[in-house]
């Protein structure tokens, strides 16, 4: 009996470690839909040769991650409509927002991880997913928030890949030069052309895409992580800001809260930069017009003696980012984009912005995709 017993045991210990290795290789193979409609909220200057700063505001959803083509349908239909509207051209500078790539991470895996309710439910799922290479990027991680850091670690690769892929073939299809957003990844590099990854910590990188499909220069790392990214994510020092040459003129990134502080801008300046773009994502649905929570993690900069709560976020947005702290660059003209859409439990706010040396104007807020157009 007891032999019985024990076989029983064994039996059914087999069938369920098969039933889970079974699950672990299922996808969804179901279509997913989603609005592929934009407009333009803004479109400052007349036409001319010397070109533009296109931003574009998806709004995107966890389902647009399921695969790489997806999200490929969605963002190639905004470029289809700026060109239609006669935004594109051969010296346009496009440029999408903060996290757009990083939640490559999700691409391919199981329909469990884009219905899941939160972040931490989808990362449990994908976790699940992949028990051999997760516990081997556990032994590699390197940051506190361990769990965060070994799924990047694991997916890096791909992601890395899936990235230049997808915003490098977009650039070369439609002729222009495209800053794509972010990425978070472990120690990112160009090498002869190709987005690689190492063994390193973990960054928020954004790479600019030249007209050919090929990155320009090497990847942006983000400066000032926010408290959300501290845990798993390095800060870069300032000296790794970088400009980089395009047909419309020498560009600078400054990723989301990088463009807070006026070490970043004298840098930049020193590099000679003419135009600037930063790609952004602020978190949590009506944050916008919320008090503004301060520097979230980071010390203020010490031209700066507003105390949190005495604005809006937004009025902060404009009074002591990139919208006022533009000139100090020497920069002709700049644009902010923002990430708007439901990404599980995130929630998303933020009015995309143009600036010159002499004035700012906000895109209209609403649902849905929204172009911002600034000819230079």
């Amino acid at each position: 009996m007891r032999k019985l017993l024990s076989l029983a045991v064994i039996t059914l210990l087999i069938a369920a470690i098969s039933v889970y290795a079974v699950w672990t290789e299922l996808r969804p193979s179901g279509h997913y839909l989603s609005d592929l409609r934009s407009q333009v909220a803004l479109n400052q200057g007349q036409p001319s040769e010397r070109g533009n700063l296109l931003g574009i505001q998806p709004e995107l959803f966890s389902g647009d991650y399921q695969s790489v083509e997806l999200l490929h349908l969605k963002l190639a239909a905004y470029l289809e409509k700026a060109r239609n509207e006669g935004l594109l051209n051969r010296k346009t500078i496009a440029v999408l927002p903060e996290h757009i790539g990083t939640w490559l991470i999700a691409s391919g895996e199981k329909a469990e991880v884009y219905q899941a309710n939160t972040v931490r439910e989808a990362m449990v799922w994908l976790a699940a997913s992949h028990p051999l290479q997760l516990a081997r990027a556990l032994l590699a991680a390197q940051g506190e928030d361990r769990l965060t850091d070994a799924l990047f670690r694991m997916k890096g690769k791909a992601m890395a890949r899936d990235y230049q892929t997808l915003f490098g073939g977009l650039a070369k299809e439609f002729g222009i030069t495209l800053v794509a957003g972010s990425i978070v990844l472990p120690e990112p590099r160009v090498e002869n052309g190709a987005l690689m990854v190492g063994t390193g910590p973990l960054y928020n990188i954004s790479l600019v895409f030249g007209s050919d499909g090929t990155p320009l220069g090497q990847p942006q790392r983000k400066i000032f992580p926010i408290r959300d990214e501290q845990d798993f994510t390095a800060a870069a020092p300032t000296a790794a800001l970088q400009v980089v040459d395009t047909p419309a003129g020498r560009l600078g990134v400054l990723i989301c809260t990088d463009s807070w502080y006026p070490a970043s801008y004298a840098e930049l300046a020193r590099s000679g930069v003419e135009l600037l773009a930063v790609p952004a994502f602020l978190t949590g649905n009506g944050n916008w017009s919320k008090p503004w929570a301060g520097y979230n993690g980071a010390s203020a900069p010490a031209d700066v003696s507003l105390k949190p709560g005495e604005l809006s976020e937004g009025e902060a947005w404009q009074r002591l980012a990139m919208a006022t702290r533009l000139s100090s660059s020497g920069a002709q003209a700049g644009i902010t984009v923002f990430l708007r859409g439901q990404l599980w439990d995130l929630g998303s706010d933020g009015q995309s912005l143009l600036a010159t040396p002499s004035q700012h104007s906000l895109a209209s807020d609403g649902r849905g995709a929204r172009l911002i157009n600034l000819w230079l």
